[in-house]
């Protein structure tokens, strides 16, 4: 750790410990009246740090901010006790609606209908009560039908910092998704 900085990257690993939801690097800075530089070196000797393989802990980048969560291995295992308790498990159905929208977004109730054969309705009613998905438009066709998209909320419950994280589709699972527009 730069000798120079080490009061100031503690200050920084303190804030994000006690914060719940990720930070900016303009918030951190406002939090802990550091200037955007300084706190941008902080966060590079705090990578460093919890990059080390007998570290729980790593810093994050979820949601464009920053936060310390446990290393990915350790989930599981954590997941149990620790779990969020709105996070709930999500049912077959609802991950599955989850998913089309999260990979087709911005997509209509009636192309998740034709994607699932079975009308989306109640789950994504259950994922906007969650927050993970919302309305984000209206579709330039006749009717107008609403666009679902995903939220931040989505991204902090699946821990990444852009939908472009999601993993690939397989080329079957892309094509059943080209077929259904």
């Amino acid at each position: 750790m730069d000798i120079n900085l080490e009061k100031e990257a503690g200050l920084v690993e303190a804030v994000l410990f006690l914060e719940s939801e990720p930070l900016t690097v303009d918030a951190i800075s406002a939090s802990t009246q550091l200037s955007v530089d300084v706190v941008n070196e902080c966060i590079e000797i705090l990578k460093e740090k919890y990059s080390a393989p007998n570290s729980g802990v790593e810093l994050s980048v979820i949601t464009g901010g920053f936060a310390l969560t446990p290393k990915k291995e350790y989930w599981e295992t954590l997941k149990e006790k620790y779990g969020n308790k709105n996070e709930g498990k999500l049912s077959r159905s609802a991950l599955e609606v989850l998913s089309i929208i999260a990979y087709k977004q911005p997509i209509t109730r009636a192309e998740i209908e034709a994607l699932r054969g079975v009308s989306p309705d109640n789950m994504i009613r259950l994922l906007i009560e969650r927050q993970l998905v919302k309305e984000v438009g209206r579709r330039d066709t006749p009717g107008r039908p609403v666009e679902f998209g995903t939220t931040k909320e989505f991204l902090k419950f699946f821990r990444l910092n852009s939908i472009a994280e999601l993993p690939q589709l397989d080329e079957t699972e892309n094509e059943r998704f080209v077929l259904a527009r």
